[in-house]
């Protein structure tokens, strides 16, 4: 189903895969800071987690500037809090590169209002850019280590910009529950030689499906 959503005096371009049956949980996807809501990891993940009952929400926001990825990020949480037609309990927030660096920052910033009545239920991580390449000096951590909710970093053990080390020892330093899946020999885009992307795709949406699942009681039938 596609959408735009009102933000500032534009609308952003959107589409919810919604599941057959009635969802109570959804999941808010975004891309990194090339490309848009149709990168393929995405609407591989959105169509796999509809198939499996969860309700996802993926939208395209171009600039490269993360606070407005985040203010843009926010307006679609609200639209999707209040939104009439998808009654949802909770969200989860996920990005894949600068996207979740975005979705980081939305979910530190509305857990230090005081709005914060549990609506964003955790944050999924792909390709998180910890770091520039070559510039493992300056983490990008700051919003990681003021989040609560439940965390899932699904990286490439070959990230040019996600050393495995930096990440292991930020997780350590988090208060959040967190979980780090390793696609191993992955690179940033999460190519790894002698796999098919599909291949590698499957790991990260049945690793993403099964946390998620950990992370809420989804009704089971």
């Amino acid at each position: 189903v596609k959408v735009k959503i009102p933000f500032g005096n534009k609308y952003l371009d959107a589409i919810f895969s919604v599941p057959e049956k009635k969802s109570t949980y959804g999941v808010i996807l975004t891309h990194g800071a090339g490309g848009d809501m149709n990168f393929p990891h995405l609407v591989s993940l959105a169509a796999y987690l509809a198939s499996h009952g969860v309700l996802c929400l993926r939208f395209t926001c171009k600039g490269l500037n993360i606070a407005y990825r985040t203010k843009a990020f926010k307006a679609v949480v609200e639209y999707v809090k209040f939104s009439e037609d998808y009654k949802l309990s909770g969200v989860f927030l996920a990005g894949r590169s600068m996207g979740s660096r975005a979705a980081a920052s939305v979910i530190r910033q509305l857990s230090q209002g005081d709005d914060d009545d549990d609506f964003i239920q955790g944050l999924v991580c792909l390709s998180y850019p910890l770091h520039r390449p070559k510039l493992q000096s300056k983490l990008r951590d700051e919003d990681l280590l003021f989040i609560r909710c439940p965390v899932l970093f699904v990286s490439g053990s070959a990230d040019e910009m996600c050393e495995k080390q930096l990440l292991e020892g930020v997780a350590s330093k988090m208060k959040a529950p967190k979980k780090i899946h390793w696609i191993d020999k992955a690179n940033h885009g999460m190519a790894v030689k002698g796999r098919t992307t599909d291949e590698v795709m499957e790991e990260i949406n049945a690793q993403v499906f099964s946390w998620l699942r950990e992370n809420i009681e989804l009704e089971q039938e």
